[in-house]
């Protein structure tokens, strides 16, 4: 048993509740000069483009994926992660899940140019309305776009926590029984119920006295919120599921998410098992409604 299920099953023994299961990516990142072993490569997509979201949510079922630059879904995502700068003023290569969505309501066919990560940064995307940018739309010619001019879309980008400059030729993530190796990751993911977050918030706090101080926003949620401010802070972060993170990877609507890194999740394991009785978490109101 590798050591990230070790820690899971504590987890999940420890809250006391028959057949619970929690949703989990385990996320190790790749700089450039970093050895990426075959085991990992082995799961590298060819062919395909997946979002940060849904690359998220496959892994914590069991479909393990490393995410490069050639087949990230979400230019977005790419510069949270550090795959790409994010002041390129030159589109990423070849078809992207995200960008084609823009195409598809775009009605430019074979016309339509890509946004450049440039474009994300300075708020063209997400003010695509304001912006006069219509083929940057997703929902067609009434979708007034994410934020309502570019001045408010380049501040809340500027506040979207991004691993710059891009220093990271690969994101790995995987799930529980991974086992080609016994891979320590940097980021835990937990896609958890309100009721369960209360009580992983519990075994944190009964460990280190600690609160969470959550950070977050509308978009990017998966890829900046859950794994890149966890991983640069060093601290727990929440945040609940964005809009692709909803309508690509479709997370269900009773389900937010925690990002741990890899040394606070051990402490929540530990804290789980230490504070059960203090803890009683079959006797939340829905704890055992699953």
């Amino acid at each position: 048993m590798t050591t990230l299920k070790h820690l899971y099953k504590q987890i999940i023994d420890a809250m006391g509740v028959g057949n619970l299961s929690i949703p989990t990516t385990a996320v190790k990142f790749y700089r450039h000069d970093d050895p990426i072993p075959d085991q990992v490569l082995a799961h590298q997509p060819t062919g395909i483009t997946l979002t940060s979201c849904q690359a998220a949510k496959q892994a914590s079922l069991g479909d393990a994926v490393l995410l490069t630059l050639d087949n990230i879904g979400c230019v977005a995502a790419a510069i949270s992660l550090g795959l790409v700068d994010q002041k390129q003023a030159a589109p990423l290569c070849g078809p992207r899940v995200y960008t084609d969505l823009m195409q598809d309501q775009s009605g430019l066919a074979e016309t339509f140019e890509p946004p450049t990560p440039k474009d994300f940064t300075v708020g063209l995307v997400y003010a695509h309305h304001a912006a006069g940018r219509p083929e940057f739309g997703l929902f067609g010619p009434e979708d007034r776009g994410r934020f309502k001019d570019v001045d408010t879309a380049k501040q809340a980008v500027s506040e979207m926590t991004a691993i710059q400059p891009a220093v990271m030729k690969g994101v790995f993530l995987y799930d529980l029984d991974f086992e080609g190796l016994d891979l320590v990751p940097d980021v835990v993911v937990c896609s958890v119920r309100p009721v369960e977050l209360a009580r992983f918030i519990q075994a944190y706090q009964y460990q280190t006295g600690r609160r969470v101080n959550a950070s977050m926003g509308g978009l990017r949620v998966v890829n900046s919120d859950l794994i890149v401010r966890p991983y640069l802070s060093q601290e727990i972060n929440i945040s609940t599921y964005c809009l692709g993170a909803r309508l690509i990877a479709q997370y269900e609507a009773n389900r937010l998410g925690i990002g741990l890194p890899f040394h606070l999740y051990e402490q929540v394991a530990q804290g789980m098992v230490a504070s059960q009785t203090g803890y009683p978490f079959p006797l939340y109101p829905g704890a055992a409604d699953l």
